[in-house]
């Protein structure tokens, strides 16, 4: 057992729990989501939860919707949500289009994608390769949309799909026009193929009417230094 762990093991004997303090990306993107007054995210790519446990963590207290379309994810999702009774959790993906697909199903679970992983990622991340497939649901947001949207609802759209990004805002058309806020995961190189790069996925989110407000640091080569992805912020 690591010395962390022990660690973390007697403080929960004695009542207490380690936490991860909020960086500084996480602080300003909890403070750009009370400046434009956002009462509800939607989590698209939840895997196990991780981003809407962290948005409890940073003192949201709105509705969360996540999506979620792995079966072995969804099921660690569940159990995650807990007694949450704001945060409810779907599994399916979103997309451009209502289908039945295949999905690349990775070793890590949180890379696995729609579409197919170039060598450079696997290169970067050898946890990150492909092992299995899976058959899923996709919807498109505009179509469950009226199930989620209340009058007065400030949205907040994280969107973490490996790649997928530009599909699922194209199934979102209609739906942006009530969203606030959006996060979306950006590639600065090719790491899955066909998927839109950071320039050309910045001059299509200005296009929807978005304006980027905050850069956060993502994925990068641990052996290089070089950063491969950044989580862009954008709000109306």
């Amino acid at each position: 057992m690591s010395v962390q762990k022990f660690i973390s093991k007697q403080l929960k004997k004695a009542g207490f729990e380690i936490k991860r303090f909020p960086t500084i990306d996480q602080r300003r993107r909890y403070a750009l989501w009370q400046h434009f007054g956002v009462n509800k995210i939607i989590d698209v790519g939840a895997s196990i939860g991780q981003y809407a446990l962290l948005c409890r963590r940073l003192g949201f207290k709105g509705k969360i919707i996540s999506f979620e379309p792995l079966s072995a994810s969804f099921a660690e999702l569940q159990k995650n949500k807990a007694s949450d009774t704001l945060w409810l959790i779907h599994n399916f993906a979103l997309g451009d289009e209502a289908t039945k697909t295949t999905i690349n199903v990775a070793q890590n679970a949180f890379s696995s994608s729609l579409l197919e992983m170039l060598p450079a990622h696997v290169h970067s991340a050898p946890e990150s390769q492909y092992v299995s497939q899976e058959t899923i649901t996709i919807k498109t947001l505009d179509s469950i949309f009226g199930t989620i949207y209340e009058p007065n609802d400030k949205i907040f759209l994280k969107i973490d799909t490996q790649g997928y990004e530009r599909n699922v805002l194209i199934g979102a058309a209609k739906s942006l026009e009530n969203i606030v806020g959006l996060q979306l995961e950006m590639s600065l190189m090719p790491l899955y193929a066909d998927e839109m790069l950071f320039d050309e996925m910045l001059h299509f989110v200005q296009t929807l009417g978005f304006k980027l407000f905050s850069l956060e640091n993502g994925f990068y080569d641990k052996k290089t230094g070089q950063l491969l992805q950044v989580d862009g912020v954008f709000f109306k």
